[in-house]
């Protein structure tokens, strides 16, 4: 049998381990810091989130030892904010060959401003056989409360596809596949930044039926912009691109929609940052997309504008004052 690993502690982490441990009897987890799995396994919940969700600590071989999980598995669900996944995979000595990662980042490497499949393939040498994404609406919250939820796994290999989708499917998480991986990982990234501007006109008191024009706009963005970087079929409206969309800018979960309120609110980027305390990977996303964007010239308004306000530090009140009179 595949041993399975997850890489990361946060909520998404902590979410996807709760799904796989309903279908394997046992993972391996790498977290950074030695005091956190002290505290995991005292308790039986990750100390830092998802209080509500209980693990059978037997069951899991922790380690801050990366090298020493990758030798240990043969799938890697990498679950770490983007801008510290060149950081963590920089530890990694250890082959690859014949390994799975699996990445669960809603993100682009901000430095080399890639997706993470890219950078994966070009750092480690690994085909499209050996990559997958997770996609589609899910909150980690959601997930340790076992809602209902549903998954879009994107695989160059439809057998490898099919594998994956069953490891994180159970009774509460639904999973589909499909082949376009670049589609999702992008489309992925860009909800994120479309939660921030809908979260930011929350704050500035725009309602609901402009919401709903600024999301059916992002949409539009978001399928121009995938189209251009990589011409294919795909169904924009399925679960894995627009119910992501859907999920990050309304729900109370997002926190990509919470820090839009704050700078919506009059927040520097920073003090939301601080006080967050977690990572709004559409803030990171806002700025690989621009620049990914000046050599394709794919209208995208909504983008420009968050990048204006989060980069430019223009009034978010005067800059989506302007954005208003661009969509329809």
């Amino acid at each position: 049998m595949s041993k399975v690993a997850i890489l990361g502690s946060g909520s998404w982490a902590t979410a996807l381990a709760k799904i796989v441990m309903t279908n394997e009897q046992e993972i391996n987890w790498y977290i950074r810091r030695q005091e956190a799995i002290d505290a995991f396994v005292q308790t039986g919940q990750n100390p830092g989130y998802l209080s509500n969700a209980h693990f059978d600590t037997d069951r899991i071989f922790f380690s801050t030892d990366i090298n020493k999980i990758i030798s240990a598995s043969d799938i890697m669900i990498l679950a770490i904010p983007s801008p510290y996944v060149k950081q963590t995979t920089s530890k990694i000595r250890r082959s690859l060959r014949g390994k799975t990662i699996i990445t669960a980042v809603k993100g682009m490497i901000p430095d080399e401003n890639m997706i993470v499949t890219d950078y994966l393939a070009q750092k480690f040498g690994m085909t499209a056989d050996q990559l997958a994404v997770i996609a589609g609406p899910c909150h980690a919250e959601e997930i340790a409360l076992e809602r209902l939820s549903y998954l879009t796994i994107g695989c160059a290999d439809h057998a490898k596809g099919v594998e994956i989708s069953s490891l994180l499917a159970n009774d509460y998480v639904k999973t589909c596949v499909s082949d376009d991986v670049v589609g999702l990982e992008y489309s992925s990234v860009m909800k994120n930044i479309y939660a921030i501007a809908a979260g930011m006109c929350q704050s500035l008191r725009y309602g609901d039926n402009f919401q709903s024009v600024l999301i059916a706009n992002a949409v539009q963005e978001i399928q121009r912009f995938v189209q251009a970087v990589n011409i294919g079929h795909r169904d924009i409206n399925a679960s894995g691109y627009l119910g992501d969309v859907l999920v990050t800018a309304y729900s109370k979960f997002s926190r990509n929609r919470q820090f839009g309120q704050m700078i919506g609110m009059g927040y520097s980027v920073k003090a939301a940052q601080l006080e967050m305390a977690m990572v709004a990977e559409g803030y990171y996303g806002t700025k690989c997309i621009h620049i990914a964007n000046r050599s394709m010239h794919v209208n995208l308004p909504i983008v420009d504008a968050m990048y204006t306000i989060l980069y430019e530090h223009q009034s978010p009140t005067i800059v989506i004052q302007e954005l208003t009179k661009q969509l329809s």
